[in-house]
This record gives structure tokens, C-alpha cells and sequence, in this order.
């Protein structure tokens, strides 16, 4: 079971990190508020549920939600700041994250809202023997399912040859009579729509709050630094090794350290060490392919 937990943790970061890894390895725009569209997709599906009961509805709503919020920040914000440096970046989105959070507790509240499990996917699955929650393994399902989306759009696809492109030459690509700004803003667009994706698969099995993006984009930075920046393929497998890193390490370290220490240090230290985890990793990587593990390919 935990390591279907860790599959199920590495697929939702991948949601996450692909919409990053694409903004940021493309259009090399590092965006720290997309944490933030990932907490108001989830804030959009619950308010959609509660007023309409239906999870279908509330998974339309965080879409449609964060893909108008992604075009209004690139319109209004975001293609403003293309041509500057990456600090300037940092700055300004980093100023949208304190403004989606305090814009989140005015309109929610502080409480933490929570979206109910659909009734369809409230069983269990028996998978070789082992029984697990139906919506655990939906939320496996649909990130797979993303992946292999996600790469067809990329390698199949006009839009993702040109996607491609622009993020080789776009100067030579808006030559050729391409709307770069259209292209960058559809991009922007999807990115948001995946983080939105995201945050409603997130709510039934995590508390809906004000803040809740951070930790988790401090997550899917680490994924697309060891996957590879801008690379799809990349973040996909990165999410995977971090998720199941992260999930086996915070269940079993505690454990091995009863081994050699006594019980009250091994539960204080295996937590703090399990967190670590993921960073040593990256740590790892780091100093052997700087580049990543799978980076994009740039021909």
C-alpha cells in the first residue's frame, strides 16, 4: 500500500510540476504563484460542490476557474515581465502569492474547507491482493492518463512542435508567422488548467486552506530540477522517484532508525530525516547531471 501511496503522491505532483516545468523551460518565466492556482482550483471545485452537489461539476469549475485566472495573469502580469531578469520574476509572482492568499481568507475564510470523496469512487479496489481506496486509485488513473496526453500534445501534435520550436528560436518562429504572445499565453493557460487539475484531485484527501501551495510547489520545483527543466518526460518520471522516495521514507525510516537507537530518538529523528529525503536527492543530482536526469531535448 505505501508504495501505491507513493504513486498516487508522485502522480499529483506530476500535475503540478508539468504545468511548472513547461512555463518555466519554455518560456523561461519562473512562476511561484502557480502553487497558488493550485490552491484556487482547489477552493473552486469545493464552493462548485457545494452549491451543486455534483464532483463533475466542481472538477469543470477548478478548470475553468484557474484557466481564466492563468490568462488574466499573463495578459494582465506575466507577458510584462518576458524580457526581464528571473529576479524580477521571483519578485512579482511571489507578490501574487501573498495577494492569492489573503484574497483566499477574505472570500473562504480561515477555516480550512474540505471536498467529500464522489460517492462512485468512495469502495475499494483489490490490486493483486492488496485492497485500496477507489479515489486513490482514480487519482493514479487520471495522472497517467494526463502523461500520456501531455506527450502526445508535445511530440504529435502542430502545437507542441511549435511549442518546441518557440522554445529553441522564438524570435525565428515569430518570423515565420507565428503569434508567439498567443502561443505563450495558450501555454500559460494549460499549465494553470493542470495545476487547477491538481488542486481538485487534492481536496477530498488533503484540508482546503489558504497557503496549502506552497509546500507542495517547494515539492514540484525539486521534481523539474531532477527531471530536467522543461522537460515533460522529465517531471513525469521525477514525480514518480520523489513521490515514492518520499512516501517509503516518511513510513519506514522511523523503523530502520528503532534499529540502532532507541525508540523516543528514532521517532523524533525519522520524520525530520524523511523530509530531507528528497532534497539529499536532488542534492545527488545535482552534482552528477547538473542538466537533470531527463532533460529536453533541445533538436
Amino acid at each position: 500500500p505505501q508504495l501505491l501511496n507513493g504513486l498516487q503522491y508522485g502522480v499529483l505532483l506530476f500535475l503540478l510540476a508539468a504545468g511548472l516545468t513547461l512555463v518555466f523551460g519554455i518560456m523561461s518565466f519562473i512562476n511561484l504563484a502557480h502553487g497558488s492556482l493550485y490552491m484556487l482550483g482547489a477552493y473552486f471545485a469545493a464552493t462548485a460542490f457545494e452549491m451543486s452537489g455534483s464532483f463533475t461539476v466542481a472538477v469543470i469549475a477548478a478548470l475553468a476557474g484557474c484557466v481564466l485566472v492563468g490568462f488574466l495573469l499573463e495578459k494582465l502580469a506575466v507577458s510584462r515581465l518576458y524580457g526581464r531578469d528571473h529576479l524580477d520574476h521571483v519578485l512579482a509572482t511571489f507578490g501574487m502569492v501573498l495577494f492569492f492568499n489573503e484574497m483566499a481568507r477574505i472570500i473562504w475564510g480561515p477555516q480550512p474547507y474540505f471536498l467529500p470523496v464522489p460517492a462512485f469512487l468512495e469502495s475499494t479496489v483489490n490490486l493483486f491482493g492488496i485492497t485500496y481506496p477507489a479515489y486513490r486509485f482514480a487519482i493514479i488513473t487520471v495522472g497517467l492518463a494526463v502523461a500520456v496526453g501531455a506527450h502526445l500534445l508535445m511530440h504529435k501534435t502542430r502545437l507542441g512542435m511549435l511549442i518546441r520550436a518557440g522554445a529553441v528560436n522564438p524570435k525565428m518562429v515569430g518570423a515565420l508567422g507565428v503569434n508567439i504572445r498567443l502561443l505563450n499565453a495558450l501555454l500559460f493557460g494549460l499549465g494553470a488548467a493542470l495545476a487547477g487539475l491538481a488542486g481538485v484531485m487534492a481536496g477530498p484527501i488533503l484540508s482546503i486552506q489558504a497557503g496549502m501551495g506552497e509546500p507542495v510547489l517547494i515539492t514540484a520545483l525539486v521534481v523539474i530540477v531532477i527531471g530536467g527543466i522543461g522537460s515533460v518526460s522529465g517531471a513525469f518520471y521525477a514525480s514518480l522517484v520523489v513521490g515514492v522516495a518520499d512516501t517509503l521514507g516518511r513510513a519506514f525510516l522511523p523503523m530502520l532508525l528503532r534499529e540502532v537507537m532507541s525508540r523516543e530518538v528514532a521517532n523524533a529523528a525519522g520524520p525530520a530525516l524523511a523530509s530531507m529525503l528528497v532534497y539529499v536527492l536532488m542534492a545527488v543530482v545535482l552534482a552528477l547531471r547538473p542538466q537533470g536526469l531527463f532533460p529536453a531535448r533541445r533538436s
